[in-house]
């Protein structure tokens, strides 16, 4: 039985980000699960095409960048049809779901019941949008690279990032790659 270690990416697609980070999954033949912002996969939908192509999972992250705590059930309902239409637009039926920062709200969860998605959380955050190097990232994370494993990356730039590129969260991939072979654990996309 294979081991399977999750690279999770939210907040893109970007057209300069997730090019890096898909260039770097292909180089070693593995899959991720990308949270995709609707309004961005809706105005790059080359990008989209190319994470579905890859073999990996398209999830959905928002259509707004907004903490459900921020806001009301009502808000939180639409945002959610909003982007489920765009995605749809693109052929794109999401069943997993990012909350934006992984924020949730007592409605959430039947928000998410109502549309037949999973609300899907991480167990090890790269703090990448903090524009950490490689090196740093993968030295902090480390030790929680382990079999089931859920790890959280952006190939875009969010709200509240502070880097000015994605190209270090590439480099990351490569820095995971090579772990997963020594601990045989595959980079696999959530399903």
């Amino acid at each position: 039985m294979v081991q399977t270690l999750a690279l999770t990416f939210d907040d893109g697609p970007d057209p300069d980000g997730t090019p890096l980070v898909l260039d770097a999954l292909a180089h070693h033949d593995a899959r991720a699960t990308f949270f995709v912002i609707a309004p961005r996969a809706a105005a790059h939908p080359d990008l989209v095409a190319r994470i579905v192509s890859g073999g990996h999972t398209v999830g959905l992250h928002c259509d707004e960048h907004v903490r459900h705590s921020e806001r009301d059930a009502d808000w939180c309902a639409a945002d959610t049809r909003r982007a489920l239409g765009r995605l749809q637009d693109l052929a794109i039926t999401p069943t997993l779901w990012r909350t934006p920062w992984g924020d949730t709200a007592p409605w959430t969860e039947q928000i998410a019941t109502d549309h037949n998605l999973q609300i899907i959380g991480w167990t090890v955050d790269t703090h990448d949008w903090r524009g950490d190097d490689a090196e740093q990232m993968y030295a902090a994370t480390r030790a929680e690279l382990n079999a089931g494993a859920i790890v959280l990356a952006h190939d875009g730039l969010g709200p509240g990032a502070t880097r000015e590129h994605v190209a270090e969260t590439a480099a990351y991939v490569e820095k995971i790659a090579a772990h997963g072979r020594r601990h045989r654990l595959a980079l696999a996309a959530l399903a």
